[in-house]
């Protein structure tokens, strides 16, 4: 699950790096204003639920399969929705990035249920809070997603596409974004080439939902890697304080621990769903936003993403052909190990400019003009 990666639990991995002499002091600035201004996110009660009522009445989707949307309150009129990757929640995965977020508007955090998904339902949310911020607020959104989460992402806006209607965005951020299953197993492989591959067979292969013995050891691989990380304590301590640290880890292994087997399995089945970006590669079916884009992929993706991935390799050739507006960049740090895969937590300090850039870029409108 982000998982590390699809999700940041892998980003843990990337601790094992020297911390430059300039981010204690990042580190101090932040942790100051949290201590003055602590969260207040609170669960959202959606103001419009017109899509998500249709898919719960139509029986394509149960009330257990509902996402939780947490919101803060931000500064801004650019607002910005989180889609996390499979875990930990959408919440923790951008825990060291909420203060960047929140300068620029309200925060919303969809946080995946733990004992089910369904991506009708998903994307049926998404309509109602993108209708919802334009209806209510006069208010175009970024979509932040991360790995998974940028696999749903793309797979609402396509849908969007065939149906003739036109999302009103800021903009988009796609983190080491994994959209199909052939992104972590290669159709056919005995073997996954990835680490992270490795940990998710069990859920491809796993017969019945109510088989915990796969989900076990994939779970298990996840709380590895999660701890590996979390045990060296002296770059954790350079990023957050104690009590943040212990936040983070408590909330990261509940989740890892409390998603069950038919909760693993439907996300699972989702991403399966997905269409790989290749198969859409039509103008009929593309652009599928010409709202500005930031892609962004690690300069080590390669215990997670599969060699032959098919959406880093379409995004990384042909990606205006997907976004007009978009750009392509590589994340990479000049101390340490390379950044790994969706490393939002240890390598946020090289994430930051990308991310802070393009929303400076919104503000101003030099990414429009730029389109």
């Amino acid at each position: 699950m982000p998982a590390l990666s699809f999700t940041p639990v892998l980003s843990f991995l990337a601790a094992f790096q020297r911390v430059s002499s300039g981010r204690p002091l990042r580190t101090l600035l932040r942790t100051t204003e949290e201590k003055l201004h602590p969260s207040h996110a609170r669960p959202h009660t959606p103001g419009v639920r017109t899509s998500q009522e249709q898919v719960l009445a139509r029986g394509a989707a149960g009330p257990h399969q509902l996402a939780a949307v947490w919101r803060e309150a931000g500064r801004g009129a650019v607002p910005t929705i989180v889609l996390g990757g499979f875990v930990p929640d959408s919440t923790e995965q951008v825990f060291l990035l909420r203060r960047s977020f929140l300068r620029s508007g309200d925060l919303y955090c969809l946080n995946y249920p733990r004992h089910g998904f369904s991506l009708e339902l998903l994307c049926a949310q998404l309509d109602d809070l993108v209708s919802e911020l334009a209806l209510h607020h006069r208010q175009a959104p970024v979509i932040f997603s991360v790995s998974f989460g940028s696999g749903l992402l793309l797979e609402w806006l396509g849908r969007a596409r065939r149906a003739g209607r036109i999302p009103p965005l800021a903009g988009v951020v796609l983190v080491s974004p994994v959209a199909c299953a052939a992104d972590l197993i290669p159709p056919g492989a005995a073997r996954p080439a990835t680490l992270l591959g490795r940990a998710l067979k069990p859920w491809f292969d796993s017969a019945t939902e109510d088989d915990e013995g796969p989900v076990g050891k994939s779970r298990t691989i996840f709380a590895r890697m999660f701890e590996a990380g979390a045990a060296n304590k002296a770059a954790l301590h350079a990023l957050m304080t104690p009590g943040e640290l212990r936040h983070l880890h408590g909330a990261v292994m509940t989740t890892i621990h409390g998603i069950t087997p038919a909760g693993a399995r439907e996300r699972v089945q989702a991403l399966r769903r997905m269409t790989a970006p290749p198969d859409y590669f039509s103008p009929a079916r593309l652009p599928l936003t010409e709202a500005p884009a930031l892609i962004l992929f690690a300069d080590k993706e390669d215990a997670v993403l599969d060699p032959g991935s098919p959406t880093r390799f379409t995004l990384e050739t042909a990606h205006r052909a997907y976004f007009p507006a978009g750009r392509v960049q590589q994340i990479a740090t000049p101390f340490g190990p390379p950044v790994q895969h969706a490393s939002l937590i240890f390598h946020v300090f090289d994430f930051l400019p990308a991310i802070s850039g393009f929303y400076q870029r919104l503000k101003t409108g030099k990414l429009k003009a730029a389109a």
